[in-house]
């Protein structure tokens, strides 16, 4: 078994002297799979779901408000200890995905759970089957108000609902349906790998090296990029294919009527507040990465940009490296000079191993920040290798970090979870205080209009390339309705929307087709990607009114992610003056990555 407990704050390089990027130490949920505490406490909590059901099943309806939150507060009790386990086991899979045991162990804990479940899911089945007059008599309790936000919101559930039987077999089927889709993908994408200077290297390396400054290096990585996809591309649209077509079934059979419909109602956000924000960035292409693109194309010196020229390095600067410590000096000093409490926060994430972000084979290629639970903390995974946009990504997930832990701690378990869009709020604005703060302390004029260009280039990539993604998916999941779609139609669908959203500035070569097919979002959490882009904009606008009016605008901030899932996204920007339902919020987002683009146009 490949060795995971590690010491979090990295050790040193012999030959360099640098200090790695750390691995965490997940210990503070449990020692190792084989934890004798961790069978202890899937036995405790499995006998709890058992005598929970036996006590409550068939009776919530006719409970008085005070027991019916005593069984709230012991449903929140037992699901708290089931997701502390469940992390333990997600968690030790994304760093050690190739690796049998973890895999074995993964999917086991997945299974028991799953069977633990069938004990619980009559809770929120039958809280939802309560009449509404009979629910507001209990729920006049004082003792209910603090499930108010939950029931709320599991109400919103009630038209989708299936029948006990039916849920029972779908959450028993996934087992072996959606989630060994998704274990297939996890498993197949981190044992891919490419040849560089004639040394095998996992494929993250290869598009790391798309931002490298030789041209010719970044062509050869999206050579092997679109080699090894083509290679695993028949897995690939398989896996695609059985996705679709398993939500389709399950958006039939609840009655969504439309396959976003069920992101958006997770997400507590109207389908026609999406719609907006997609129509709004599509009729600002032109004049963002349209407009952008071609200034590149010109400082490059190329007639035409190719795919693996879009995360180029511009010329005339040479390239950064920051090592781990300074990367974490700058997120720290940026988080601590916004707010001392946030500061403090970021600050126990960076001295304690909570953070994985070496880049080391068979771990997840991605980056996430995992909330666990509000009794241990939220751990972080990420792939650091000295570049700016790592420093970026370390600011990010710290956001959302923060937004964790201050979350669980005021909201508890069952309250903290907050939707996809209001989500990454804080990993944006994250972001938008480092991006500050390194702006700040940068007095060559060169270097400043080369950070500009590469924030610009970074709200490119989290606006105009996310709303791509979802039309892709949109369009991808239309069509499959009619019938299985071939690796070359989801790559000629792939290639539209990319014309459309990138512009006339880009030649595309037709191996990119297969660009699609490595993107773990499609896979594990259908239409999540436009959320980044409502972020972002929700970001520029809330850092308008920063900019604007900074007394006491930290206190109103730090009370929004303190607020977790119980208030919606209206009451959340009211304090701010912002709301998110009106079309000219969305276009104010947006004129902020156009007025940085006028700016790099005029010093042009």
């Amino acid at each position: 078994m490949t060795m995971l407990f590690s010491a979090a704050d990295g050790t040193p390089n012999s030959s360099s002297g640098e200090q790695m990027p750390p691995r965490w130490d997940l210990s503070d949920l449990y020692a190792s799979p084989e934890d004798p505490v961790l069978a202890s406490d899937f036995d405790r909590w499995a006998g709890a779901a058992r005598s929970f059901c036996e006590t409550y099943k068939g009776r919530l309806e006719t409970l008085s408000g005070a027991e019916l939150a005593a069984a709230f507060a012991e449903y929140e009790a037992i699901e708290e200890g089931l997701g502390k386990i469940g992390s333990f086991s997600s968690l030790g899979f994304a760093a050690h995905t190739t690796d049998p045991v973890w895999g074995r162990f993964a999917q086991g804990v997945q299974e028991r759970m799953t069977e633990v479940a069938s004990d619980l899911m009559f809770f929120t089945l039958e809280l939802n089957r309560i009449p509404d007059e009979v629910l507001a008599r209990i729920c006049e309790a004082q003792e209910m108000r603090k499930w108010d936000p939950y029931l709320r919101d599991l109400r919103m559930y009630r038209p989708y609902q299936l029948s006990d039987e039916v849920e029972q077999v779908l959450m028993d089927k996934s087992v072996t349906g959606r989630n060994a889709w998704n274990r297939l993908f996890d498993e197949t994408m981190a044992t891919l790998s490419v040849t560089i200077d004639g040394e095998e290297k996992p494929l993250g390396e290869a598009f790391n090296l798309l931002t490298n400054a030789d041209r010719e290096k970044r062509e050869g990585a999206a050579q092997q990029i679109s080699a090894v996809l083509g290679e695993n591309s028949r897995l690939l649209t398989m896996i695609t294919n059985t996705l679709a077509k398993d939500k389709a079934i399950g958006d039939k059979l609840r009655g969504y009527p439309r396959p976003t419909s069920s992101r958006n109602l997770t997400n507590m956000v109207e389908d026609e507040v999406v719609d907006a924000l997609v129509g709004a960035v599509d009729e600002a292409y032109p004049r963002l990465a349209h407009r952008y693109y071609a200034l590149k194309a010109k400082w490059l010196g190329l007639e035409k940009l190719e795919h693996w020229d879009r995360n180029a390095p511009l010329p005339g600067v040479e390239a950064r490296k920051i090592d781990w410590e300074q990367g974490k000096e700058i997120v720290r000093t940026a988080y601590a000079g916004f707010d001392p409490g946030l500061g403090e926060i970021v600050n126990r994430f960076l001295t304690h191993p909570w953070i994985d972000a070496a880049p080391v084979a068979g771990k997840s290629s991605g980056a996430f920040s995992h909330s666990c639970v509000p009794s241990v903390h939220p751990y972080i995974l990420m792939n650091y290798r000295g570049q700016p946009r790592d420093v970026m990504t370390l600011a990010h997930e710290l956001g959302h970090g923060v937004h964790q832990t201050l979350a669980g701690q005021k909201q508890g378990y069952l309250n903290a979870d907050t939707p996809l869009t209001l989500a990454e709020t804080a990993s944006v604005f994250g972001e938008m205080l480092t991006f500050q703060s390194l702006l700040d302390a940068e007095s060559n004029p060169k270097r400043r209009r080369h950070m500009l260009a590469a924030k610009v280039e970074d709200m490119l990539n989290t606006v105009v390339r996310q709303i791509a993604f979802y039309q892709f998916e949109v369009k991808v999941h239309d069509e499959r309705a009619k019938g299985e779609l071939s690796p070359e139609r989801l790559g000629e669908i792939w290639r539209e929307v990319q014309v459309r959203s990138l512009g006339p500035a880009f030649h595309f070569t037709p191996d990119y087709d297969l660009y699609w097919s490595y993107i773990p979002h499609f896979v594990h959490s259908p239409f999540y990607v436009y959320a980044y882009a409502f972020g972002d904009c929700l970001v520029n606008a809330l850092y308008g009114v920063y900019q604007e009016k900074p007394e006491g605008f930290a206190a109103k901030y730090r009370t929004m992610l303190e607020a977790g899932g119980t208030l919606r996204h209206k009451e959340l920007l009211a304090p701010f003056g912002l709301d998110a339902t009106d079309p000219g919020f969305w276009r104010k987002g947006l004129d902020v990555i156009s007025g940085l683009i006028d700016q790099l146009e005029q010093e042009d």
